[in-house]
């Protein structure tokens, strides 16, 4: 049987729909209710999908070039180390002479410590002939304290004792780590200028300008760097050339010899930017030589740079230590690391008796040269492109 929907008159008679309304007892839908369902639901849905788009973004960083080589090299452990212990050689040298105003164990580089030495015992033998017209042998005596404290023992004054000049050699290790840094940044970076100005030059013009310059790099390359700079300070000393004067004449001359490395390095580098598009742009919209140089091509270089130099300072450390250990480096006047370990040239007798007065300086020098070493390898690694971790 076929059903027939009541109407509203029929059913308004019956109580269970009393309290409906017109169009709910006509069986119609209600479209009011129902549009403003749906846009609330898709009110909700946009809103939801704003929600996590908002969250993603504040999720996902954009890191700039210079953050992802940050965050690499401090991912490593032996960058670190190295970083740590180059500022704690750099406080260490040139901010802890200023001690010397607040506690007495730290004295001036060439403060001599005038208290009376220990006691200086002299057993010196002479032969003569007796009577008998035989030979005797008798011995002079004495003992006298010293008028400076020199080769003192370690104290509260002198924390590592004192060298044979009557110099606290823990004073001494500070202000040569001064002179030995300071040297190395110095020469380091007149040689990176050097080169990176030959290099650049031989490798963006080529042909005959390329063809001179690594000539007279292949020259430099030749010089035996050790030999070389003996041969100088033994000059040096024996034209009695001044402290200062001395040391900057080595500075010169380190300069001089190790710039073509750089030079190298530049000029490969160059001629492999020189052939991007970006550099042939560059030359279509008619920029000058130096702009181009300067903004486009040396900024790709400085990567390498900064990881060339960085592994070139603790060279440069060694070489100093090297000149002074020899005797011909910077005058004694002048505390450097590589001069302080000169004691090692003594008798063994007598080094062995001291070792407070080399050991600290020799740990310094290794330490540095590490340092150095560790920060250029984190820098190498986070410049790297092909790094992935």
């Amino acid at each position: 049987m076929e059903k027939k929907n009541k109407l509203p008159e029929e059913m308004s008679g019956q109580p269970e729909f009393d309290n409906l309304s017109a169009e709910q007892l006509t069986g119609q839908p209600i479209n009011n209710t129902a549009e403003e369902m749906a846009e609330t639901a898709a009110a909700g849905i946009e809103a939801v999908a704003k929600e996590e788009e908002e969250r993603l973004e504040d999720r996902v960083k954009t890191l700039s070039p210079g953050a992802v080589v940050a965050r690499r090299f401090f991912r490593s452990k032996l960058s670190l180390i190295g970083l740590v212990t180059l500022i704690f050689l750099f406080v260490f040298s040139f901010l802890g002479p200023l001690l010397q105003y607040v506690t007495p164990s730290v004295w001036g580089q060439d403060e001599v410590d005038r208290t009376q030495g220990k006691l200086v015992e002299i057993n010196r033998p002479f032969e003569y002939q007796d009577e008998n017209g035989e030979m005797q042998t008798a011995y002079e005596y004495s003992a006298t304290h010293n008028v400076f404290n020199f080769d003192g023992p370690i104290s509260s004054t002198h924390l590592l004792g004192t060298d044979k000049n009557g110099y606290d050699v823990f004073s001494r290790l500070m202000y040569g780590g001064r002179i030995s840094l300071t040297l190395g940044f110095v020469v380091v970076i007149l040689e990176t200028l050097l080169g990176v100005l030959l290099g650049g030059l031989a490798g963006y013009f080529g042909k005959w300008v390329d063809m001179l310059i690594m000539r007279i790099v292949d020259i430099f390359n030749c010089i035996p760097t050790l030999p070389i700079m003996l041969i100088i300070s033994y000059m040096l000393d024996a034209n009695s050339v001044g402290d200062m004067a001395k040391l900057y004449i080595m500075m010169a001359m380190l300069t001089l010899i190790g710039w073509a490395g750089v030079a190298r390095m530049v000029r490969g580098q160059i001629l492999y930017l020189r052939e991007q598009e970006y550099m042939m742009a560059a030359e279509c919209t008619g920029l000058s030589l130096w702009r181009k140089l300067f903004k486009h091509l040396l900024p790709n270089v400085l990567p390498q740079l900064i990881v060339s130099m960085t592994l070139g300072l603790g060279g440069i450390i060694l070489t100093e230590a090297t000149l002074g250990f020899l005797g011909l480096g910077v005058p004694q006047d002048f505390a450097t690391w590589g001069n302080m370990i000169n004691v090692l040239t003594s008798e063994v007798s007598y080094w062995g008796q001291y070792p407070n007065q080399w050991i600290p300086v020799g740990i310094c020098i290794v330490l540095a040269v590490l340092a150095f070493n560790f920060v250029g390898d984190g820098l190498r690694d986070a410049f790297d492109p092909k790094m992935k971790r």
